[in-house]
């Protein structure tokens, strides 16, 4: 829900001044981005740090040019293939996945039974999920988690995490909510990815252990920036997006925060502006 042999010393100082230069010409942008995915293979977790530049787009044909060491990308739509593009340009990539809602066109969706199905969440074909229901849907989020691992991301973008401060169609609490997210967080960390929390303001302090960055939409129109500096204070990076205010409406803040900001249009295709 919205509100990836021996040379001569000539010889070998030449060729270092060329990969010296290939390298300079292929680095991402300033950043904590970067890397093919060894990191993974050698068990050390990505940690995105405060201030990382990033592109979010989930729609449309995903540009790959975009100047930013970090691409967020919908996780059934792009192939292996297209992360694997992206780590040879030097970013770092996240699996975007809604795991409180469900999507009525996803390939996995019949494997939901009703029982967990609930109220739309006021975005077409989706409706929330009965988070209650760990022994049901940890299973199936195993398994989608197991293809972005597959796919050789780098962490994971786990969407509609708030169910219990909506109205779900299920009696959720704030206690549902902390063991779902949880159990999200650690199907992340066991496959070697890192996790952010998206949104989900009001549990900030009970969750920033378990995630490693944060993901954000509209603090600042709403006000409520400052409530994502623990994440901050903790070394981890805020991914945030504005949708309707100007970027000289909340870029200052941004700055002050130590957040990573962008505006972005509602459908979040390829269009960015940065702070």
């Amino acid at each position: 829900m919205r509100r990836p042999f021996s040379q001569p010393p000539l010889l070998l100082g030449l060729v270092a001044l060329l990969l010296a230069l290939a390298t300079a010409c292929t680095t991402a942008p300033p950043g904590d981005g970067g890397g093919d995915g060894t990191d993974r293979a050698r068990g050390a977790r990505w940690q995105p740090k405060p201030g990382t530049d990033w592109q979010w787009q989930l729609s449309g044909r995903l540009d790959k040019d975009v100047a930013a060491p970090v691409y967020d990308i919908e996780g059934f739509d792009h192939s292996a293939a297209t992360v694997a593009e992206l780590h040879r340009r030097d970013r770092k990539v996240i699996c975007y996945l809604s795991v409180g809602a469900w999507e009525d066109w996803r390939p996995d969706a019949g494997d939901f039974p009703r029982s967990v199905i609930g109220r739309s969440n006021g975005w077409e074909g989706e409706r929330w999920l009965d988070i209650r229901r760990l022994d049901v849907l940890e299973p199936l989020l195993a398994k989608r988690f197991d293809m972005c691992r597959d796919k050789g991301f780098d962490a994971i973008e786990p969407d509609n995490v708030d169910g219990y401060a909506n109205r779900s169609g299920f009696p959720l609490t704030a206690a549902h909510q902390l063991r779902f997210n949880r159990m999200v967080a650690r199907l992340a960390h066991e496959r070697g990815m890192a996790v952010g929390l998206k949104n989900d303001l009001d549990q900030i302090p009970e969750l920033v252990d378990d995630f490693d960055f944060a993901v954000n939409e509209q603090c600042a129109e709403y006000d409520e920036c400052e409530r994502l500096t623990p994440f901050i204070r903790a070394g981890k990076a805020v991914f945030h997006v504005e949708y309707e205010l100007p970027p000289e409406r909340f870029c200052a803040t941004s700055r002050k925060l130590r957040l990573s900001s962008l505006r972005k249009d509602m459908d979040l295709t390829a269009w960015r502006q940065t702070c």
